[in-house]
């Protein structure tokens, strides 16, 4: 599948992620403008530590904390906010790498950088991060960020301290992962949680949002994703009974315990889809066999 977030030229999209403790919560989710700033220069640092060449490229950042679905959307919309809001910040002529940080004044942050409340208390928080720059150091420190930052790149203690300090967070792990080590621990995690086919089509969203797929695997509801939204077909009980249990008699008790989990199923594609941005049409089908 071709991966469109990282063409040519494009900047590295990673973030910092801190995995909390059970129980744990954020006493804050958001930073003010100097806190922000202080704890990006530890970040700064820890990447170059990582990978020497990152100290040339321009860093940007927020002082927020955002749940996975957040990250993880077509377009990367979250990311895209950020080289924005980067793009107007004045540069000094012929400077090597900077940093920009971006926090709260007033309790608002700048853009549509605000955490959605509704995602406050997962047990992963993650602070977005974005390296920019000239081309081929870019695509030097991209290669080994991709290769290597899941496996190696843990936060140094300066940084992790200051983040739990700042946050009000117990965290168990800091480390840094791009937005494909990120999408590969959600598929891992959807799958315990049994939702595995639902993945591709998330996958196709984010990184061939162009592109079609068909989830037409029974028991599961039938899906289409295409020019950008998920369609899921909405049958009635008649169709529903002669495409997945045309097994069972019509008086068969089971049928309308059957048909509720099915629907379910549907109504629980539906949400994880839309967490992530990914517009949502039922299209009512009235045969077994239908067109989405």
């Amino acid at each position: 599948m071709h991966d469109a977030s990282r063409d040519a030229e494009t900047p590295l999209l990673a973030a910092l992620a801190l995995e909390l403790r059970p129980g744990s919560q954020a006493r804050c989710v958001q930073l003010a403008q100097a806190d922000a700033g202080a704890l990006c220069e530890l970040v700064a640092r820890d990447l170059a530590a990582f990978q020497p060449d990152a100290a040339r490229l321009e860093l940007v950042a927020v002082g927020a904390l955002y749940d996975p679905v957040e990250l993880l959307r077509p377009g990367w919309p979250l990311h895209r906010e950020l080289a924005q809001l980067a793009a107007r910040a004045p540069r000094a002529p012929g400077a090597p790498g900077r940093i920009i940080a971006f926090g709260s004044h007033a309790t608002q942050l700048p853009g549509t950088l605000a955490p959605d409340p509704d995602y406050h208390e997962g047990p992963l928080r993650l602070l977005p991060l974005l390296l920019d720059g000239d081309a081929k150091v870019l695509h030097d420190v991209a290669a080994a960020c991709e290769r290597d930052l899941l496996e190696h790149g843990m936060a140094g203690a300066a940084t992790a301290l200051a983040a739990q300090d700042l946050f009000g967070l117990d965290i168990e792990h800091a480390r840094y992962l791009t937005v494909h080590d990120l999408a590969a621990m959600t598929a891992l995690q959807y799958e315990h949680a049994g939702l595995a086919p639902l993945w591709p089509v998330l996958e196709t969203a984010l990184l061939a949002p162009g592109d079609e797929y068909w989830l037409d695997a029974g028991p599961e509801p039938l899906l289409h994703y295409a020019d950008g939204e998920a369609r899921i077909a909405l049958f009635p009980p008649a169709a529903w009974h002669a495409r997945y249990a045309p097994e069972l008699d019509n008086a068969d008790p089971r049928l309308p315990r059957r048909f509720a989990q099915f629907q379910a199923r549907q109504q629980q594609f539906a949400a994880v889809l839309r967490a992530h941005a990914v517009p949502v049409t039922f299209a009512y089908c009235a045969q077994a066999t239908p067109e989405l």
